[in-house]
């Protein structure tokens, strides 16, 4: 279907300005974006509702992301279900939903899962359609001017745990660190998931490329920086961050992940540290950086905390089954 990606824009922006007064805008880039470019290994299907009375524009917009990998056929996620704030308590929210679930039972979805606020308008709306929270999580900031700051005697750049080195690049990763990249990145099926019936896929080479071309296409800049065990080279840990355009002053912070074998040493802390002189050199405009982390991550809210991240909302992964 053709969508009006200023129109869908115009309803995601005010329903951020009245919901989250404050707090940082959306960037227009970064949604047209997300919305051309869909996630890894889905397919977009985007649900809009006109403004009534002839009126320009929608009144609400819905997007599902439909999984297309063997492992997880059976789910979806609701990406966004965003009511116009000029046009909430008129049925628009239901009509969305109406519309989603009747495309998830047409693809023979059993599952679909969402992220929103614990204790808002958006947990009520989910749980009136039988949803229930399957993970919950909480979204951390922390400002990257204040943050670790190092003394005045201190190295420009952060020194790894013996017996590892640091390696960092912008963008797809470097063909010599693919292989144990991927390896790296299959560590991330022991994070804690709760009850979503959503599983892990498998990583290799090819499917880390894809993921980043994802975040380039849509506008976006992705860096990593590893920690490569000596002397084979191996990945042991790694962190990512996202700027969903190049003029962001909030980055994303994707996967921080230590491979088990090398837990227990600092790394995820140390790779943490190093991203933070990265990101200070490369992109010094940045102002914060944003992650949500699950409240059962103990290890990784408490390397959080030493950093200085300090909590803003408490989010859940809210899941209905079909």
């Amino acid at each position: 279907m053709d969508i009006d990606t200023d129109a869908w824009f115009a309803v995601l922006a005010a329903a951020r300005a009245h919901d989250r007064p404050g707090g940082p805008p959306l960037e227009r880039a970064a949604e047209a974006g997300r919305l051309r470019i869909p996630a890894l290994h889905s397919r977009a299907v985007p649900v809009t509702l006109p403004a009534p009375g002839g009126a320009t524009g929608y009144a609400g917009v819905a997007l599902l992301r439909l999984h297309d990998t063997e492992e997880n056929a059976a789910n979806a996620f609701l990406d966004t279900l965003t009511v116009h704030p000029a046009h909430r308590g008129r049925g628009v929210g239901r009509a969305l939903w109406d519309a989603a679930r009747a495309r998830l039972a047409a693809e023979g979805r059993s599952s679909v899962s969402t992220l929103v606020e614990r204790g808002g308008a958006g947990e009520r709306f989910a749980v009136g359609r039988g949803a229930e929270c399957a993970l919950p999580m909480v979204e951390y900031v922390q400002e990257v001017a204040a943050a670790s700051a190092p003394a005045a005697s201190a190295p420009a750049v952060p020194a790894p745990p013996d017996g590892y080195r640091f390696a960092a690049w912008s963008g797809v990763v470097p063909d010599a660190h693919a292989a144990a990249h991927a390896r790296a990145h299959d560590a991330m099926q022991d994070a804690p998931a709760g009850d979503l019936d959503e599983q892990h896929d498998p990583w290799d080479p090819e499917r880390i490329r894809a993921a980043a071309r994802v975040v380039l296409d849509r506008g976006g800049v992705l860096l990593t920086v590893a920690a490569l065990a000596e002397p084979d080279g191996a990945v042991a840990g790694y962190t990512e961050l996202v700027l969903p355009t190049p003029a962001s002053v909030r980055a994303l912070q994707y996967d921080t992940v230590v491979v088990p074998a090398h837990r227990g040493r600092g790394l995820g802390r140390a790779v943490k540290l190093r991203m933070l002189e990265f990101l200070r050199a490369q992109w010094p405009d940045v102002r914060e950086i944003m992650t949500t982390v699950a409240d059962e991550n103990a290890p990784m809210r408490a390397v959080n905390a030493a950093l200085g991240y300090r909590a803003e909302q408490a989010l859940g992964f809210y899941q209905v089954r079909l």
